[in-house]
């Protein structure tokens, strides 16, 4: 698995659950848990015995597969880790973990908000049945690379739990087709949020954080935070690179 710190983000992009879904590339192979006996996720930390085996975000635990790579998003304003890109297969999927009210889910309320923010940039927002009950297919004008208007197609699905909302933003051909949305499917529903006891408003970010060994032992060939020039690491080991600009992206929610 490959971990690399993402682009910052713009200042008060993400607060109050509106962000950007980032549209970007890479690889993957995960088994679907769908179909077995195994329990299907996303899980409340309360439901897992051991954290052995995951790679530890704070808010967000994420189960490791091969050739994975994973994207940091940092705010720009306070430096802060706002959300978690998984890039792989040619698509990817945003995470956030929000803090939620304990009788009621969020989930509805945050389509409609998305729905209104979508119409106001001039785009196209669908509700459909998927995988994970309702979600939204919203289409956001965008200048293509020949530089003609066309679309950019996010799927936006959403987790209510105990005292917590998970939101997922599908990006690139996960966003339409099945089966290339399926791999990062399996990783969604194996997702484990770590709500914390301390209280907090409804809507505030949990915190995300880089995982302690790749703070504290950077491998070789890492690109430290405020060097030079990115290099792709030799090795297979997890990668710490510099934040760095991705893709434009469109405020959403």
């Amino acid at each position: 698995m490959v971990f690399g710190r993402g682009k910052k983000a713009k200042q008060n992009q993400s607060d109050k659950s509106g962000v950007s879904p980032a549209e970007l590339d890479a690889p993957q192979d995960t088994a679907d848990p769908v179909g077995s006996d195994a329990p299907v996720g996303p899980f409340d930390f309360a439901d897992i015995d051991s954290t052995d085996g995951y790679v530890d975000l704070g808010a967000l635990l994420i189960a490791p597969s091969e050739g994975l790579q994973l994207r940091l998003e940092i705010e720009e304003a306070t430096q802060r880790v706002i959300a978690v890109t998984l890039d792989l297969n040619g698509s990817s999927l945003q995470l956030q973990a929000f803090a939620a009210p304990k009788t009621e889910g969020l989930w509805d309320e945050i389509r409609v908000q998305i729905g209104q923010s979508v119409g106001g940039q001039g785009g196209q927002i669908d509700d459909v049945e998927g995988s994970f009950g309702t979600e939204l297919i919203a289409k956001l004008p965008a200048t293509t690379a020949d530089g003609s208007q066309g679309y950019r197609v996010a799927r936006f699905v959403g987790v209510d739990g105990p005292r917590w909302f998970l939101r997922g933003v599908f990006g690139g051909p996960a966003a339409l087709e099945a089966d290339a949305a399926k791999d990062l499917e399996a990783l969604f529903r194996q997702v484990v949020v770590l709500r914390g006891d301390s209280p907090m408003p409804p809507r505030d970010l949990l915190q995300l954080r880089l995982p302690k060994e790749a703070a504290q032992s950077p491998v070789p060939g890492a690109v430290p935070p405020g060097a030079g020039a990115q290099q792709a690491a030799p090795a297979a080991a997890p990668e710490l690179r510099k934040p760095e600009r991705g893709p434009e992206t469109t405020q959403i929610g």
